[in-house]
């Protein structure tokens, strides 16, 4: 890790889920059922990721995206804060024979770019670790390790319902998507990324997407609490 001052955010004092522990590692891939082989497949044939482009994951987890991607020829960098993620995702791209992925033990705010400009940046369930002001820090940094027209896709927990309606709709997702334990995630699990993770508005996010320097391209609410959105480098 590199140095920082004092003030900066740790991001190694992960909130919520405590993916260092291996057993969070080795059970991710059966509770995130987007993030199946055939679903990340369908999202790099989304991007037009080809071979001889550089594509970043930040907030790589257990490497489904970053394996695809690289069977496609491009050149990968997984970023994860998680030594663990990193070693389960290590240990996937080996057996899938997905040999150009070089895997970075670094986060949002911490990872240090050393190979020529991206083609790609994607994050994906990830960026709510961080409070807001660190979001658009975030934004600021990818936009550097862009090429200009360079692109960005982010997916995560992003609210659009009506912020005096916050009570109902975070109520129903619960209901909606916990599932029992062993099985996926569970109420208690959603109780926790509410009440101690960093998910935020729809409009913040678009908002600071444009400061730091971003067209959106493409904009998804997938629903009342998920969103996507492609994004182009401006400058």
């Amino acid at each position: 890790m590199v140095s920082l001052p004092n003030w900066y955010f740790d991001e190694s004092k992960m909130a919520g889920v405590d993916f260092e522990d291996p057993a969070q590692a080795e059970s991710f891939d059966l509770k995130q059922p987007s993030s199946t082989p055939e679903k990340e497949q369908a999202l790099v044939s989304r991007l037009g990721i080809k071979s001889g482009q550089i594509v970043i994951d930040l907030g790589a987890g257990t490497g489904t995206f970053a394996i695809q991607a690289s069977l496609t020829g491009a050149s990968i960098h997984a970023v994860d804060i998680s030594q663990a993620m990193l070693t389960y995702a290590r240990n996937k791209a080996h057996k899938a024979g997905a040999t150009n992925i070089q895997f970075h033990r670094s986060g949002f705010l911490t990872y240090k770019h050393c190979d020529h400009l991206a083609d790609l940046v994607v994050t994906k369930a990830a960026l709510h670790i961080l409070p807001d002001f660190w979001k658009m820090v975030a934004f600021l940094r990818i936009a550097s390790m862009l090429k200009p027209s360079g692109r960005f896709f982010l997916r995560d927990v992003i609210f659009s319902f009506p912020p005096a309606e916050h009570e109902a709709a975070l109520q129903a997702w619960i209901e909606l998507a916990a599932k029992p334990e062993g099985q996926g995630w569970t109420k208690q699990d959603y109780e926790m990324h509410i009440r101690e993770e960093h998910s935020t508005f729809a409009w913040i996010i678009e908002g600071m997407l444009k400061q730091a320097g971003f067209q959106i391209v493409e904009m998804n609410h997938v629903s009342p609490v998920l969103a996507e959105y492609l994004c182009e480098k401006l400058w």
